[in-house]
């Protein structure tokens, strides 16, 4: 089944990055603390994993990703086709990786792995969001190591009547030794740093990362968005369907990220008790491999819904 034009531009990245795999990066010094994560489905399911302690010289995504498992690949040798006894299709469905929770933007022969990153490849169905700009299932990242391995500056962007609640935020960040400057909801950070907008979904209407939102999955990468003026959240399958609906009391933990600026957090919810319930949930026990997180009351439900439909 024939792709769209993104899809189609990720396959090209691949293709080059395929052609210079081997000569554009050279033997180096080598790093640490590289961490490989494979599942299918949005995270449901676990296909297999390693910690590196120690990575060589001029290691790869792709390399890192082969002295792992069995990879297939196509385009050249730069597109994966299939890990393990996993593979992708023509109907949507196919891999895709993540380096400290951003999707790449290049191919992964082209990519080299840095000290602590987290790298993701994921399996999934792609017809109701060709892009998933950023996920939070590696979490801390991407605020401790940075994107492209540069570290970015991180500002909390906090409603008024819940300045407590960013302070919980703030002290799970510098748990993980990372700095956080709070700042009121709608000031705005700038285009050079990490946000975290912790608010309900009411008083985030209207911005960049609220308007993402509502737009569906495949502007914002979230399956889920809200009604009624926020006070409904909205959740939705792999196809981009409402699977489900609550309201007073629930929470979201996701992630967007628009072509101009980095990925933004949204710590939200339909009111001031369900975002309190979703900044409670941020800690990476409860976020591992969750592309997105929902919160209604002790249930939490990951995103997109019913991802094992395959």
């Amino acid at each position: 089944m024939p792709r769209r034009r993104g899809f189609a531009a990720l396959i090209a990245a691949a293709c080059c990055a395929a052609a210079i795999a081997g000569c554009g990066l050279g033997p180096g010094r080598g790093t640490s603390d590289a961490t490989l994560t494979v599942t299918r489905n949005f995270g449901a399911s676990l296909v297999g994993g390693a910690l590196e302690r120690r990575v060589p010289g001029a290691e790869t995504v792709m390399t890192m990703l082969e002295r792992h498992f069995r990879v297939g690949t196509r385009y050249g040798g730069g597109f994966v086709e299939s890990i393990g006894r996993w593979s992708g299709t023509s109907q949507h469905y196919d891999w895709f990786y993540y380096v400290n929770g951003v999707q790449a933007s290049k191919g992964a022969a082209e990519v080299p792995v840095r000290a602590g990153d987290r790298i993701w490849w994921d399996l999934h169905d792609w017809a109701a969001a060709e892009s998933i700009p950023a996920v939070v299932g590696s979490f801390p990242e991407p605020f401790v190591h940075g994107i492209g391995g540069r570290r970015y500056p991180t500002v909390i962007e906090c409603a008024s009547a819940l300045q407590s609640t960013c302070d919980a935020v703030g002290a799970e960040l510098h748990h993980d030794g990372v700095p956080a400057a709070d700042q009121l909801l709608g000031t705005g950070s700038g285009s050079d740093s990490l946000t975290i907008v912790v608010a309900p979904f009411a008083q985030v209407r209207g911005t960049i990362a609220g308007d993402l939102l509502q737009a569906g999955p495949r502007a914002s990468g979230v399956y889920a968005r809200f009604g009624d003026g926020g006070a409904r959240l909205e959740l939705l399958n792999p196809l981009g369907q409402v699977a489900r609906v609550l309201g007073p009391g629930a929470g979201l933990i996701a992630a967007t990220q628009d072509q101009f600026s980095k990925p933004e957090w949204l710590i939200t919810g339909t009111d001031v008790a369900g975002v309190r319930a979703a900044a409670a949930a941020l800690t990476p026990a409860r976020l591992r491999d969750r592309f997105a997180l929902a919160i209604a009351g002790s249930q939490f439900l990951a995103l997109p819904l019913d991802p094992s439909m395959r």
